[in-house]
């Protein structure tokens, strides 16, 4: 991609006030013609939200789209609408045993309600506040009690089995990382008490070590950065097995979302990590030169998939849903030009880049505080290009009629379950809550920084105490 430095949260401000007016018809539209015994709206076919049986995971993308709502504007009708969703809608989502997606629908719920309200952004009522950080707790247990035992270590396993570990999941550890900061611990047999921080390092040095490449050692034949969607394990012995995908073209090639969750969860991970340092690192639940290893490693792979994205993504920041799909050969020099939704070839995922574009901003800022400000500098310009490019057209959806903010969406190009518009060749102008989700929440980031407010983090406790 083409990096501008000229793009600043100031210079974006207008932009992401005008996503959020936009957005707000777009919440209230599905809102008002969601039919709810139908499952979590999970994309749109024509403009219009659908439901995909496989799990609920975008629940929480809906009701915590009017949070953001609220966060931005101060909007009180969307604060409303999204605690009468969480408290009606995502308690099932809370001891849901069968997902790996806690800290989808949970933190982007009930503990966004929490952050507000240790903000101070919403009054503060002990009642309340206890009843989201009981929903937190729960939810960060269930989450790591889908555990699989490695000789070395351990992960949480995806809903395909025991055998497997999906890079995505690195994001949802932040489920494990308020429950701990909440004094939360999963109780085993024989009343064992297992510490969700130590499962979220171990969780979390897996997908570095085997969902991401570094082209060096064992991945000597590969790639710097390139991630795999899915780890395969023996359950047998521990041992690992192979890379697989279920989302991307094939396991030897790199779907992006999967890639835009790691720079994200490793990044955010990366603040959490600082925080329990700052507050002292050895007190809360593993040795604090422990954590400073866990740091550098999570580093590594942020960096390192941060590049990758760089280095294949069109010049105005948005990649091909797959950086290895097989007709991408077709569209020549791609990466030199900005993306078109609307080749004949290979689709585009615009909600990988508003993903990404955070991860980057974030290890940015990371890169910033600890004094390596060029390549601090580098990721912030290149997460606010991506964000100029997905704040207007064709990717910012003008159409009140159409119920997506964001065009360009691709869920699940190998099942066949993204609509190809007639007179198209590929899918293309659909919408999907996570990437409307992601927008949202880049554009809140953006926004905050923009007004000089609080810097939004997932984990921050009330009134920010150690």
């Amino acid at each position: 991609m083409r990096i501008s430095q000229n793009v600043t949260p100031k210079t974006l401000r207008r932009r992401v006030e005008k996503m959020f007016e936009i957005s707000a018809g777009k919440i209230r539209r599905v809102e008002k013609t969601w039919a709810s015994a139908g499952g979590a709206p999970v994309f749109t076919v024509r403009g219009k939200y659908t439901s995909r049986g496989w799990t609920d995971w975008t629940q929480g993308f809906q009701v915590g789209a009017a949070i953001l709502q609220f966060d931005a504007t101060g909007e009180r009708e969307f604060l409303a609408m999204g605690r009468s969703g969480t408290f009606e809608r995502m308690a099932a989502h809370v001891s849901h045993t069968g997902v790996h997606d806690h800290g989808f629908n949970n933190v982007s719920t009930y503990g966004a309600l929490w952050r507000l309200m240790g903000e101070k952004k919403v009054p503060f009522n002990p009642e309340e506040k206890h009843f989201y950080e009981m929903a937190l707790k729960v939810s960060g247990a269930v989450q790591a009690s889908r555990w699989t035992t490695l000789p070395n270590g351990g992960f949480i396993y995806s809903f395909n089995g025991p055998h497997s570990l999906f890079v995505d999941t690195i994001r949802s550890l932040r489920s494990l990382a308020i429950a701990h900061l909440l004094g939360h611990v999963l109780m085993g047999e024989r009343d064992s008490r297992i510490s969700l921080l130590e499962r979220l390092v171990l969780h979390g040095l897996e997908t570095a070590k085997n969902s991401v490449y570094y082209g060096q050692g064992r991945d000597i034949y590969d790639v710097r950065g390139r991630t795999a969607h899915e780890s395969i394990y023996n359950v047998h012995d521990g041992s690992y097995r192979c890379p697989s995908s279920q989302q991307g073209y094939s396991p030897f090639t790199t779907w992006t979302r999967g890639l835009a969750w790691a720079i994200l969860g490793f990044a955010e991970q990366i603040e959490f990590l600082d925080f329990l340092l700052g507050c002292g690192g050895g007190g809360v639940g593993l040795n604090r030169s422990l954590l400073v290893a866990v740091r550098v490693t999570f580093l590594k792979a942020a960096e390192a998939t941060a590049d990758f994205y760089i280095e294949n993504s069109c010049a105005d920041g948005i990649p091909l849903w797959d950086t290895g799909a097989g007709n991408a050969w077709r569209l020549g020099n791609y990466l030199s030009k900005a993306s078109d939704p609307f080749n004949g070839w290979e689709p585009v995922d615009s909600s990988a880049a508003a993903i990404a574009a955070q991860g980057l901003i974030r290890l940015g800022n990371v890169l910033l505080k600890e004094g390596a400000g060029a390549r601090g500098r580098r990721y912030r310009a290149a997460g606010f290009t991506i964000a100029r490019t997905l704040l207007g057209e064709p990717y910012l959806c003008m159409d009140a009629r159409h119920e997506g903010l964001l065009l360009h969406s691709i869920y699940h190009r190998p099942n066949g379950w993204d609509r190809i518009q007639r007179g198209q060749k590929v899918p293309n102008g659909e919408s999907s809550m996570w990437g409307d989700y992601h927008l949202r929440e880049l554009g809140l980031l953006l926004l905050r920084e923009a007004r000089g407010e609080t810097y939004p983090v997932f984990f921050r406790r009330s009134g920010g105490e150690c």
